[in-house]
């Protein structure tokens, strides 16, 4: 029996405060499967979790009431660069082999497309796996006031984050689209259906 075709893999991603979950949710309702990366570490990090044997044994102190403790995880992180360099080799291949899964039964599915929602694609180098990349983009007022907007980030924090992630206007420019949220859902949604749109049109060109 013939494997199934793969699917076109399109990298979603975008800095923090972006839009990149709501424009996550807009391919989901035009039915393409989106695999979500933060919430696959999420699942990973819980107890009986895959990550979460490893993290216990690399990060006792961030391990209490059988849990971890993911707001002293990210403390000991900021504090200590090592300690990213460690924690990403437990986690990254696993987020990877769940990707793989999800792509595999996508395709299985008989989807044409597949969104693999990765907050840090471009910093970790994973554009060189998809097919196109999208791009969130708002401007910075807009990011600023959001990300402030949530509960316990501070500007510190915040300044901290961004330091950590590549500029939005080289992600711009890196980008096969661009999605700009700052003017509201319903816009952005009309680019989402445009890219989506000008994927599938790629898509049947290459099997021309």
């Amino acid at each position: 029996m013939a494997e199934p075709e793969r699917p076109l893999l399109v990298g979603l991603t975008g800095s923090i405060g972006m839009g990149k979950t709501e424009t996550a949710r807009m391919f989901e309702r035009l039915g393409i499967p989106v695999h979500d990366a933060d919430a696959t570490v999420h699942r990973l990090y819980e107890p009986g979790g895959a990550a979460f044997p490893a993290i216990a044994k690399a990060f006792p102190e961030c391990i209490r009431g059988g849990r971890v403790d993911r707001a002293r995880l990210s403390e000991l992180v900021r504090a200590d660069p090592s300690a990213i360099e460690r924690l990403e080799a437990i986690v990254h291949p696993l987020v990877a082999a769940n990707q793989k899964a999800f792509v595999e039964q996508a395709a299985a599915l008989g989807s044409d497309l597949v969104v693999l929602d990765v907050p840090l694609l471009f910093e970790t180098g994973g554009e060189a796996r998809m097919d196109a990349v999208v791009v969130v983009s708002a401007p910075a007022d807009t990011q600023r006031a959001r990300v402030l907007a949530r509960p316990g980030m501070t500007g510190e924090l915040l300044e901290h984050i961004l330091a950590r992630q590549i500029p939005d206007v080289e992600k711009r420019a890196r980008a096969h689209f661009v999605v700009e949220t700052g003017k509201g859902l319903r816009h952005a949604f009309e680019q989402v259906k445009s890219v989506v749109a000008a994927l599938r049109t790629q898509r049947m060109k290459s099997h021309a």
